[in-house]
């Protein structure tokens, strides 16, 4: 079974990994133009969050 991993990256996006390469980027500030995916938007608004990561599957 694949490796499914959610990193979120601090003051960013959270990141999609399967098997260790990054799939997608998706916005989690809500103020992206391209949602659901980021176009670190973020980076302008000032958006401020902790890093997390969420093992999906192993």
């Amino acid at each position: 079974m694949a490796r499914v991993v959610i990193k979120c990256a601090a003051n960013g996006p959270n990141l999609i990994e399967l098997d260790g390469t990054v799939f997608a980027a998706m916005c989690r500030c809500g103020a992206t133009n391209t949602k659901p995916y980021c176009d670190g938007t973020h980076a302008k608004i000032g958006f401020k969050a902790e890093a997390k990561e969420i093992v999906v599957s192993e």
